[in-house]
């Protein structure tokens, strides 16, 4: 039986899609859009994207949030929730898209079902 499981994607709020297709070579989405996308049409059961205020990527400096301007490297994360070997095969399926992306996966303990 696979255990649910999270995968913490971050990366850089400017960070592109790698051009692997023809249209991405001409809209160049981004990475959290397309991520986003793609994960819904591969059925991950649940994906958020974090609104992040402030903080830093490895080998950054400290960026806060702006009202009027999102800074470039202000990190995004991303979180995807299935079972383990869903997201694994996910990650697996777009290694080259994710370079420069650093990765948690985070094993949950248990599910709690709803109240009754």
């Amino acid at each position: 039986m696979n255990k649910l499981a999270a995968l913490r994607l971050y990366f850089h709020h400017a960070d592109k899609v790698e051009h692997d297709k023809f249209w991405h070579r001409l809209t160049r989405p981004s990475l959290a859009s397309h991520i986003m996308k793609s994960a819904h049409g591969r059925g991950i059961e649940q994906v958020l994207v974090h609104r992040v205020h402030g903080g830093y990527l490895s080998g950054g400096r400290p960026i806060l949030r702006h009202v009027d301007h999102v800074h470039p490297h202000l990190p995004h994360c991303i979180e995807l929730i299935d079972v383990e070997s869903k997201l694994r095969a996910f990650w697996d399926d777009h290694a080259h898209q994710l370079k420069n992306v650093r990765a948690l996966f985070l094993p949950c303990e248990g599910a709690l079902a709803p109240p009754s």
